[in-house]
This record gives structure tokens, C-alpha cells and sequence, in this order.
């Protein structure tokens, strides 16, 4: 009786001891654009290499259930990549809509775009099945121009059930596709490396870049989404990037799971007043700027050429 007592007394001391931050840690949710081709191919490689090797590096790593926006376009423009969409659903991964051509909202007008959207549907509706591709990722992350154009498509994709997908966090993958393709070509492998390099040094000064936003705005961790595209060079390199975030403390969540956040309201409740826009804008708001980031665009954009 005497040793029950004293681990009534004891335990919630003990629990109480446990460092904050074990019960905080940062949550990311990866999310994919541009299924099932983005950008271009290095030789010997296929979208059904690029996909089976993310999907595999996920499932390595035990990540949940990420999301892929798709543009249906591209199985026209790349029938050979037609797999990937089918791989992406049998590992239990689902879709969502990213427009038919990856259009630009502030280059068309709405009705243009509506179109674009629900072109899309009935791919997502075959693949999906049941499961819910109410999903829907801004191409450009193009919202509209003026706050009039943004409400006009808050409204059409609020009254067709879609939930946005936010970007909360994103260190410019896209930008190291291209050049890879362009240096596997050449065979140079020190480029290569270069590239490899500063692909980790961007993702990890952009954890940095973005928590500080997030803990200035806001005293805490919002749960991150983070933008990603199934390149080349994205594949190569996620069980490094993950293992990068595993190192930085991060918990892997689903889109749902970090958009339950509240500061993702307007995201998810289109018929709310819309809502933050991105960290950028928030500090932008209070008349400050975010932190010193490295552009890695001029870097990466000209290498192989």
C-alpha cells in the first residue's frame, strides 16, 4: 500500500517534469503538386521511377497519408505517366485538384478558371472513389489580385465543397528540378553535388526562416504545410529531407490534422471572410519584414546550361 501511495504521489510530479517542448514539437504536413509530371526528366528516369521512389521513401519513413494535387492535363501531354496517379492511390496517398492546366487565376478570368477546375473533376472523382478530393491547391499560389478577384473564387470553390490547401512553409523545391535534369545530362557530377547541397541548405534555412514568423506573429508553432512537386531531384533527396526535419524535432502530420489549426479557418471554411494569406504578409501587416533568407533562384537557375 505504502509503494501504491507513493507512485500516486510521484507520477504526476514526474509527468510534470517532462521538458515542455516534448509536448510541443512542430508539426509539418507534406503535401506534392503537379502530379503526375513536374518538370524535366534526367536520362534513364521515368514519373514512374520519381513516384515509386517518393511514395517508398514515405512509406520508409512511416510520414501519413500526403495529398497530391493534380493536373489531369498532363497524362494528355505524358501518357506514359499515367501510373503514377494509380501507384499514388494504392499507397493509400489521396488527390486533389490543382486546375486541369495549372492555370493562373490573375492571367484568365473566373469563368476560365472555373472551367479549368472542374475539368479536373471527374479524373479525381474515378480515382478518389469515395474518399474525399475536395481538396484544392492555388496554381502560382495565385489567390487573385485584387481582394474583390479572391472573394469571386472564395466563393465558386466554397459553393463546389473545396477546402483550400495552404502553404505555410516552402523552400523553393521546384527551383532544382530543372538544373539537375540539365546536369545529370552533362554528367557533371560535381554540379550535381552542388545542387544536392544546396537543396538541404535551403529546406534548412527555411525551417529557421518560417518558425521565426510563426513565433513572432504568434508565440507558438502553427503546424506547417509544406509545398513540395514530384521532381527529380525531390525524389532523390527526401530521405535526406526527411531525416532533416525528423532532426529538427518535427512530428509528421496530415493536411487535415494541421489544418484543423485555427489559423487556418478561412482555408477551410470558404464561406468565412478570408483570412491570413501567408506568414509574409501577416509580419507585412504590422509594417515589419521577415527574416534574411538565401535566394537560391539566381543560384540554381543557370547551372548546366
Amino acid at each position: 500500500m505504502k509503494l501504491r501511495t507513493l507512485l500516486r504521489t510521484a507520477l504526476p510530479l514526474l509527468l510534470l517534469s517532462v521538458p515542455a517542448q516534448a509536448a510541443a514539437a512542430p508539426q509539418i504536413a507534406f503535401t506534392w503538386d503537379d502530379l503526375p509530371a513536374h518538370s524535366d526528366l534526367p536520362p534513364g528516369v521515368t514519373r514512374v521511377d520519381i513516384a515509386r521512389d517518393i511514395i517508398a521513401a514515405m512509406k520508409k519513413a512511416r510520414l501519413p497519408p500526403a495529398y497530391g494535387f493534380v493536373n489531369g492535363i498532363r497524362l494528355a501531354q505524358e501518357p506514359a505517366s499515367a501510373p503514377v496517379l494509380k501507384m499514388w492511390r494504392a499507397a493509400g496517398f489521396p488527390l486533389g485538384n490543382h486546375t486541369w492546366s495549372h492555370m493562373n487565376y490573375v492571367q484568365h478570368t473566373l469563368e476560365e478558371y472555373e472551367s479549368d477546375v472542374e475539368r479536373n473533376e471527374p479524373l479525381l472523382q474515378e480515382l478518389m472513389g469515395g474518399a474525399d478530393w475536395h481538396w484544392f491547391r492555388y496554381p502560382y499560389l495565385a489567390e487573385g489580385d485584387t481582394p474583390d478577384s479572391r472573394q469571386a473564387l472564395r466563393n465558386y470553390l466554397g459553393g463546389r465543397g473545396y477546402k483550400v490547401a495552404a502553404v505555410t512553409m516552402s523552400f523553393g523545391d521546384y527551383l532544382f528540378n530543372g538544373p539537375y535534369a540539365r546536369c545529370r545530362t552533362k554528367g557533371d557530377k560535381a554540379a550535381v553535388a552542388k545542387l544536392e547541397a544546396d537543396y538541404l541548405s535551403a529546406a534548412k534555412e527555411t525551417i529557421g526562416y518560417t518558425r521565426e514568423m510563426s513565433q513572432k506573429l504568434y508565440g507558438r508553432d502553427i503546424p506547417y504545410v509544406l509545398l513540395m512537386h514530384v521532381g527529380a531531384l525531390d525524389a532523390r533527396m527526401l530521405p535526406r529531407l526527411i531525416a532533416l526535419y525528423r532532426s529538427k524535432g518535427f512530428a509528421f502530420v496530415t493536411l487535415q490534422q494541421a489544418e484543423s489549426d485555427p489559423w487556418y479557418r478561412a482555408y477551410t471554411d470558404l464561406s468565412l471572410p478570408d483570412g491570413p494569406t501567408g506568414l509574409e504578409e501577416e509580419l507585412a501587416k504590422r509594417n515589419e519584414k521577415p527574416p534574411a533568407r538565401t535566394n537560391y533562384g539566381p543560384i540554381v537557375q543557370d547551372m548546366c546550361r
